[in-house]
């Protein structure tokens, strides 16, 4: 009888013999799982929670074929590649004895190796290499001619925080490079084998990883159940305490793992109540903690904050700040201290320490505010609890302005407080937002074109469209788009490319300072900020992360103003103060909000649910919200009256909404959107409702129309070059939804009628 051996036996000698000196009592559900999948060739998305297993899951069966391969040949077996410098560091240290048990060489490639080591590793290229993307485009744009003697032996390709690459220029990218490396070598195919801890839709993820093949990965999902969970989420008002004082429920609430898985104070001025900064400072004094704060502006005045309380309290600082604008070595400062020294650390940080980072066990996490999404509240939550019989847990405190007199009805909706419970119920469904779908990405496009030719020293049209569209992942892009998109590179005034006279396609004069820059191999765009001005009076700078339009109110100060005009070579938004009754808080936590999420809201809004998980002040606040809920109408109506215009609430995700919007914005409104309602001033009720009425029926604004009222943005890299045209197409694509809107409309035209 043959029986099928077990994941264990399959690995070979040298790897049992580590996995033993480790002391396992067994292999994880996701090694388990994937070793044989991986043993069996071809590609492998692996998902699982955070610290369930995964590198090792993806590592020990590829090393094993490694040792099974007769014909290794020169080059390295394994591209190990990850998004961050510091993720390689962390899994050079976590793989060395593990491969050196296997006498498999390791090798760590990224902007901080010395070109001695890296030399060393062209010279006798062998084993694993870690990488980051814009590492291995430098690897073949500088030495395209050495591209098959490094890589024709490569076994397979590890992809590591496979969802921070997916849907964004760098997946593209990634995917891009893949490809050129396949080509380059003759290869039809390399084993590509994605890690992940949050994955909203394996399917769309597997296409992300082999695009246009994606029903032939394998999907592998791990099932460890963890140490259970405990959070709770803590409201606050911004303007001082709760009338009864009391500072509410302080028991954690825990969640079964089955089911998670399915005034005065100087700090007020920075919108940061006293008691929160107190509860802050009770909570996480002591231990070693993670405190998401948002924007780095938020961080050094969290960190600020309670470093000045240890001050007080005459004890050491245990708060540092962590954000991308800090030195390198100031950051590993913070991540050394977390995971190397005894002493109580809390990183206050921005999303840098989300992704997977060697920072050791911390205790708890802290997040101010609902956060960017499910899938960040995930990757937050496994940062705690990976120790055995420690559960992770996970503290939200929700600041809201509070129920006063001549509140904006969004205030006195919570509107903060009830996404933070939102995003907790969909976790604990088990959900999290799916991949975003492929875009054109023609700013990415762009980036690779420049690479091809200088990979290979000049490239025919065709065979780059071949490389790049048909075989590559701009799959959607098709060869008349892509002569447009040359012809837009070689106008007179971009010069980025040129046309030899037999056909080949060369780097044109704008093209060569361009690519002659180590900061040309980053494809995604540095933070880009804008200086608001009122009659030549600078109020400040503002960063342009999702488009806006001329027209358009945003709130800036805690004044409403209307966008008269942008330039963006100049990086200017010229505004007028507008009026429209007192403007929302608004508490700039930005990210793209889903559908889903959305809807959850409304449901919450509806019900009269208790959620155990919440303290005295958010479950008042979350009766306050419901409260004004149903004064205004909103379970039988998503028009309301509000000043001299209305507010419109349909209940979608932030493309869609902003897509409505700049509807809106073309029919002659003064249409804005903040949070989840959009606001027209200067209207009535009819005129609103007539709009929205023709809207339902099908009679939407031409798509380039509701593109056009957007300022060209310059969201990426290369945006700046694009025609109108191209830009058009690109904000249609990627960042808004016209083909919703009479579903949009007519959903919310219902409740009116019902009302």
């Amino acid at each position: 009888m043959n029986l099928q051996r077990s994941a264990f036996e399959q690995l070979s000698e040298p790897v049992r013999k580590w996995i033993w000196q480790q002391k396992w009592p067994s292999l994880r559900d996701v090694q388990n799982k994937a070793i044989p999948a991986i043993m069996a060739g071809g590609d492998v998305v692996i998902s699982a929670k955070t610290a369930a297993g995964k590198t090792e899951a993806a590592l020990l069966p590829l090393l094993t074929r490694i040792k099974n391969r007769e014909d290794l040949g020169n080059g390295f077996s394994i591209l190990y590649v990850s998004p961050l410098k510091a993720l390689i560091n962390n899994q050079f240290l976590r793989l060395e004895a593990l491969c050196e048990g296997s006498d498999v060489i390791l090798n760590k490639w990224h902007g901080d190796v010395s070109a001695d080591a890296k030399a060393r590793a062209r010279k006798r290229p062998s084993g694993i290499v870690l990488i980051t993307p814009e590492s291995l485009e430098a690897l073949l744009v500088r030495r395209g001619s050495e591209i098959k003697f490094l890589f024709s032996s490569l076994d397979a390709v590890v992809i590591d925080e496979l969802h921070a690459f997916i849907g964004s220029e760098r997946g593209m990218q990634l995917s891009s490079i893949l490809d050129r490396i396949e080509m380059a070598t003759g290869r039809d195919r390399i084993d590509r084998i994605g890690l992940s801890a949050t994955l909203g839709d394996m399917g769309l993820a597997a296409e992300a990883l082999r695009p246009g093949k994606g029903e032939a990965v394998q999907l592998v999902h791990g099932l460890d159940e963890g140490n259970g969970i405990k959070l709770q989420i803590r409201g606050y008002l911004l303007g001082g305490e709760p009338e009864d004082g009391q500072e509410g429920n302080e028991e954690l609430q825990e969640l079964d793992p089955e089911e998670e898985e399915q005034k005065g104070d100087e700090s007020e001025a920075f919108g940061v109540p006293k008691r929160l900064a107190d509860d802050l400072f009770r909570f996480l004094r002591g231990d070693s903690n993670l405190l998401f704060a948002g924007s780095r502006q938020k961080v050094e005045i969290y960190a600020d904050r309670l470093r000045r309380m240890c001050d007080d309290a005459h004890l050491p600082n245990e708060f540092f700040p962590h954000h991308g604008s800090l030195s390198k070595g100031e950051r590993e400062d913070v991540e050394v201290r977390l995971r190397d020294d005894p002493r109580p650390t809390t990183a206050v940080a921005t999303t840098t320490l989300e992704l997977g980072i060697d920072i050791g066990d911390v205790h708890s996490v802290a997040q101010i505010g609902p956060g960017y999404s499910v899938a960040s509240l995930r990757q937050r939550l496994g940062r705690s609890g990976r120790r055995a019989g420690n559960p992770a847990i996970l503290r939200i405190f929700v600041i809201e302005p509070g129920d006063t007199k001549g509140a904006h009805p969004m205030d006195r909706l919570n509107l903060d407080l009830i996404q933070s419970i939102a995003m907790v119920e969909k976790m604990k469904a088990g959900w999290c937002e799916p991949p975003a779908e492929a875009g054109l990405h023609l700013s990415t496009l762009i980036h690779q074109v420049l690479a091809v030719i200088l990979q290979t020293g000049g490239i025919r049209p065709a065979a780059a469209w071949k490389m790049l569209c048909e075989r590559g992942p701009f799959k959607t892009v098709d060869k008349v788009l892509f002569a447009d998109l040359l012809r837009c590179m070689g106008s007179p005034q971009n010069k980025f490319i040129e046309q030899s006279p037999d056909g080949l396609l060369m780097i044109g004069e704008m093209g060569e300072r361009e690519t002659e820059s180590h900061e040309f191999y980053p494809v995604f765009a540095t933070d880009r900020e804008y200086r608001i001005l009122n009659e030549a009076k600078v109020l400040g700078t503002y960063p342009l992360t999702s488009p806006v339009a001329a027209g358009e109110t945003i709130i800036f100060g805690g004044r409403r103003w209307k966008i008269l005009a942008i330039d963006d070579d100049a990086r200017v938004i010229t505004v007028k103060p507008t009026r429209g009754g007192k403007p929302p808080y608004f508490s700039g936590a930005g990210g793209n909000i889903h559908d889903c999420v959305v809807e959850e809201m409304r449901r919450i809004l509806l019900s009269d649910t208790a959620y155990q998980y919440l303290d005295k002040t958010a479950t008042a606040l979350l009766a306050e919200a419901r409260r004004a809920f149903a004064e205004f109408g909103l379970a039988e109506r998503s028009v309301i009256q509000f000043a001299d215009g209305a507010l419109i609430f349909p209940w979608v995700g932030t493309k869609k909404l902003q897509t409505l919007s700049l509807a809106l914005l073309s029919r002659n409104f003064e249409a804005s959107h903040f949070g989840q309602a959009i606001d027209v001033q200067q209207c009535n009720m009819a005129g609103v409702n007539a709009a929205l009425e023709k809207m339902s029926n099908g009679d939407v604004p031409d798509a380039r129309t509701v593109a056009g009222r957007l300022a060209k943005p310059n969201m990426a890299k290369f945006d700046h070059l694009l025609t109108p045209d191209l830009m058009a197409l690109v904000t249609l694509r990627e960042r808004l939804d016209v083909p919703a809107l009479q579903d949009v409309a007519r959903r919310v035209m219902q409740r009116v009628a019902t009302g």
